[in-house]
This record gives structure tokens, sequence and C-alpha cells, in this order.
């Protein structure tokens, strides 16, 4: 695992064992908070060993950004402390994350697990909320479109964005919407950050925070703009397919190295996404 200290207050831990994922920890002076936990517990618990042991400070609240198992298993490893997520998140926890957690459970060589129990969220918004701990004010709001239930966290006191899955090296929206993500991007532009943190990858300084946001705009622009020239290209069913497989990363604005290569795959199921919504749109239409 990787830690990195952003600001005075806010440290950065990035997976070693998937996906780069990250969770990050916010010290006041009445407590920690933090955002998100890592899907291993090996790792969280070095988070928190840091957290609670090092710095001496207890943790008072866990966000849980979305319910993807990546960023909400390890909240079980925080006893006491208040949860904090959209409300959408305790329903998809509850139905969704406990199923996933019982696969996960059962797969090969998923024994660091079988302690780790879903914890659902007790403190639940639906638009806004925002969070005063101490000398650091939390704002907290919806942004779908990776999930229904996303929500980003933003530290007025640093400039710090958590941007969670909304922010990550390529926009994904195979569980969430492809119409939302755009209206989620949108709304984080022209703001006056510091800092974003992603949901996996790096963390995104002061000079390339607009061109990011910019860049993944204009990903999810070019890719429907493919995709429906790829639809148009024929009537034949296995032509388009084949279409749509010729539409490439790089075409749409995005490096294929990217989270050590796994953005490819996002990208391919992006584009099939996508396909189905663009048919769906289309025979509405009719």
């Amino acid at each position: 695992m990787q830690q990195e200290r952003v600001t005075n207050s806010i440290y950065v831990f990035t997976s070693d064992l998937y996906a780069q994922v990250t969770a990050s920890v916010v010290i006041t002076s009445q407590g920690a908070v933090l955002v998100d936990t890592l899907l291993y517990p090996e790792e969280t618990l070095q988070m928190r060993q840091f957290v609670q042991d090092r710095l001496g400070v207890p943790v008072k609240y866990v966000i849980n950004t979305h319910h993807h198992a990546d960023h909400t298993l390890g909240t079980c490893l925080f006893e006491g402390a208040q949860v904090i997520a959209h409300r959408r998140c305790y329903d998809l926890l509850n139905t969704r994350g406990r199923d996933s957690l019982a696969r996960m459970k059962t797969a090969n060589n998923a024994e660091e697990l079988q302690d780790v129990e879903v914890v659902l969220p007790n403190v639940l918004f639906d638009d806004r909320l925002t969070l005063d701990l101490g000398d650091k004010t939390l704002c907290l709001w919806h942004t779908p479109g990776h999930s229904a239930d996303g929500i980003v966290c933003y530290v007025e006191d640093e400039q710090v964005l958590f941007g969670a899955d909304i922010v990550m090296p390529i926009p994904y929206f195979v569980d969430g919407s492809y119409n939302d993500f755009l209206i989620s991007l949108e709304g984080l532009k022209d703001r006056a950050y510091e800092t974003v943190v992603q949901g996996h990858g790096d963390v995104i300084l002061k000079g390339e925070i607009e061109g990011k946001l910019q860049e993944d705009i204009a990903y999810l622009t070019k890719l429907r703009a493919a995709v429906d020239k790829a639809l148009q290209s024929s009537s034949n069913a296995t032509k388009q397919e084949r279409a749509l497989e010729a539409i490439r990363i790089e075409a749409c604005g995005k490096n294929r190295v990217l989270l050590n290569g796994a953005v490819q795959q996002l990208h391919i199921n992006n584009i099939h996404a996508l396909a189905k919504q663009r048919r769906n749109e289309l025979l509405e239409a009719k």
C-alpha cells in the first residue's frame, strides 16, 4: 500500500492489491474522518494502525462514497464510527453488497475476507450534507454516474476534493448511467480545487484538474459519437458488433496503459453498455 500526505491534515492510501483503489483520512481537532476504505483487510488495518496508533487520533466517521466492495468492505474494522452515505447506498449495500460479499467469501483464496461484514451507513442524505468536525468542514453531494448512489466529498479548509469513482483514470458507467456521469462531471468544473483525489489512481494537482475533467467529458462525448457511428454503419447486428469492437480507446482520448492497462477492459465494457442504451433509445424513439 502506498501512502501520500497531500496536506498537513490529509493522507491518501493507494492499494497495491486491487486496481490502485484509494482511501483517505482527514485529521481534525476532534477526530478523524475516513473517506472510503480498501478492499482487503490487510491494507485497511494498516490504515487503522497509522491513524489510531501512530497519529493517536480516533476515527469518528467513515464516509462510503458508494456501495462497491472495493470502497466499503473495510468499514467493519472501525467499530463505533458513524458511517455516512447517500440514502441509496444503504439499500444497495443491504442487497447487492451482501450478495457480492457472499460470493467473494466462497471464491478461491478468499480466507482474508471470512471475518468481513457489511456495515450499513447510519447517517444518510439525499442531495447534500455538510459535516463540521473540529476545525474542518466537509461538504458532500450526490454525483451519480459511476453508480446511482455515488457522492463526492470536498474539504473546504484544504480545497481538496475526494472525487471517488466519478473521477478516475477513465469514466466508467457500466453500473451507473452515461447521462448522469456527464452531468456530474460538468458539475465539478470551474471550482477552486487545490487537489483532487481520484477513486483509483494518482492524486491530481491544481494545474491539471480542469484539463482532467475536460478530458473525461471529451472521452464520453467521443465515445458516444463512435458508438452511434458503429450502430448506424449497418443494420446487420454482426457487422455492428465488429464496428463497435473497432472503437479504440486512443480515438476517444485515453491511454490504454492507465491503471496498469486495466482501463482497456473498462473501455470495452463502456462500449457495450452504451451500445445497449443507444439501441434502447432508438427503439423507444420509433
